[in-house]
């Protein structure tokens, strides 16, 4: 039984998963780094300085009371909040991994579809009157001697 898993868990697709599950976790960091700390803040900029990560809906106070200056502080004191702020960046962060992944995928079948064939340039034709195959810039058919227009 030991030996079947072995084997199992050794096969070509399981390691290929293995890889991709370990650099998507991967990518998701760095999608999330970029989401936090290069779109985020300027977006925040134009909108009066609003820091999403502070973007909250207090439910109930904490002890000591409201107003928090963040929600680090909120959650500090046991204040119930919904965490619309961090919610958003999770949003774009999941629409720009979807995103990548589209392009990634649109690559990789682009790139497994058969080429398409080039046709090759026509150098022969038909004859009309003897439908044996001519030079396509013959004048004359060479076997049954009729003028070709």
């Amino acid at each position: 039984m030991l030996k079947e898993f072995k084997e199992f868990a050794m096969q070509g697709n399981m390691v290929d998963m293995a890889v991709g599950i370990i650099i998507g976790a991967a990518f998701g960091v760095i999608i999330t780094s970029l989401v936090n700390d290069i779109i985020m803040p300027p977006i925040g900029m134009l909108l009066g300085g609003v820091d999403f990560n502070n973007l909250y809906i207090l439910l109930q106070e904490g002890s000591p009371g409201a107003p928090y200056a963040s929600l680090a502080d909120a959650q500090a004191a046991g204040a119930v909040t919904i965490n619309y702020g961090v919610f958003i960046n999770a949003l774009i962060s999941f629409l720009i991994i979807a995103l990548a992944v589209f392009f990634l995928i649109r690559a990789m079948n682009r790139a497994m579809r058969p080429a398409e064939e080039i046709p090759e340039e026509v150098t022969t034709k038909e004859c009309p009157f003897c439908y044996s195959t001519i030079p396509v810039k013959a004048t004359r058919c060479p076997n049954c001697t009729s003028q070709l227009g």
